[in-house]
């Protein structure tokens, strides 16, 4: 088999010769290790070649890239057609720190939901068709729903300080901005259902002690319960990032149309373990981050952490074995590598 027939196989319930190890395309240099590590199987998982494109046609956005003390920072300035919104970020290697917000005054209500109003979907299926016949069969390509509308305020836009106040003081500012951006989803889900996609994740990175359970339940869930109805009638497959905390939902995820639980990270990392979570979600496919505080300990831990994992997972065909966070530079290659040597030793064909 193919690296991403493995995947595709364990997401149908399919048996595999081999448990799937997938990584993101931007966690692994180019390099020998790369490619030994791609023909014993690793499997690449790409997120930016997008099925679907956002517009906002009567908006302008601009992008403007400046020094300061040294360090980079870019300001991105909405410019709606009743007033203007901007932020500041700072690059960070993979990632990015947010130095100034897009929401920080009781005005901005008003502006973001012209912007939201006016934002637009297309699809973009030749292109992420083409994208997926050139890369190749080690490559896998997903699909992006988006951030659930709550998790986007709260983190994205306001923080969570600012979210917590405005939580107590203009909740209904807050849930009318919500309600429109869920209204915009629900355009989404048919285009995505329609495209060339074989699977998407949608939303994540939740933490229960700051979402909180209840908001979880009524912000979140119907949104994936009615994205998994239009994707299941086009035969296709939704997850969600799941990297922390999961215990205290880990009930109503089991309840859901979720079809895999991607990015979930196993205990000492998180509250559950992985044999805790195959029990909890006895229906969904585990698409796990390998543990990354293990990457801090020998190689011998690293092997015998895959060994208890697999063995675990054994009978289930429930398990891809993924890569989603930073290893540290200096062992990255090694532990793959030993991760790789557990899964080709414990092959069932």
């Amino acid at each position: 088999m193919t690296p991403r027939e493995r995947v595709l196989a364990v997401l149908r319930g399919k048996p595999v010769d081999q448990v799937p190890f997938t990584i993101y395309e931007g966690k692994i240099p180019q390099c020998a290790v790369e490619r030994r590590l791609r023909n014993e199987g690793l499997c690449i998982v790409n997120r930016h070649v997008p099925a679907i494109i956002r517009d906002a046609p009567s908006c302008v956005m601009e992008s403007h890239t400046s020094q300061e003390k040294g360090k980079q920072r870019i300001r991105m300035i909405i410019r709606t057609p009743i007033g203007e919104l901007s932020s500041v970020s700072e690059p960070a290697g993979f990632t990015s720190w947010t130095v100034e917000k897009l929401f920080k005054r009781q005005e901005d209500y008003k502006l973001l939901r012209c912007w939201v109003q006016d934002w637009q979907y297309r699809p973009n299926y030749e292109e992420f068709a083409a994208a997926e016949k050139w890369m190749g069969e080690d490559v896998i390509l997903r699909g992006g729903v988006g951030a659930c509308p709550l998790h986007e305020i709260m983190i994205h836009w306001m923080g969570v300080e600012v979210f917590a106040v405005e939580w107590m003081e203009n909740r209904d500012e807050i849930l009318a901005l919500e309600a429109l951006m869920a209204a915009k989803l629900r355009e989404v889900y048919p285009i995505l259902a329609n495209s060339p996609i074989t699977h998407a994740n949608f939303g994540g990175n939740e933490v229960p002690e700051v979402m909180g359970p209840a908001r979880y339940r009524q912000y979140c869930l119907p949104l994936f319960n009615a994205c998994a109805e239009a994707f299941h009638a086009k035969g296709k497959w939704l997850g969600s990032h799941m990297d922390g905390n999961n215990r205290a939902w880990a009930a109503d995820v089991a309840a859901s149309g979720l079809d895999y639980i991607e990015a979930f990270t196993p205990a000492p990392d998180t509250d559950l373990t992985f044999s805790e979570a195959l029990k909890a979600w006895p229906n969904k496919v585990l698409w796990i981050n390998f543990p990354s505080s293990v990457h801090l300990c020998s190689l011998e831990k690293i092997r015998q952490t895959t060994r208890e994992i697999i063995q675990a997972a054994a009978g289930t065909n429930r398990l891809i074995l993924g890569i989603t966070e930073d290893i540290p530079p200096d062992r990255w290659q090694e532990n793959l590598l030993a991760i790789s040597e557990v899964i080709h030793a414990m092959r069932t064909g």
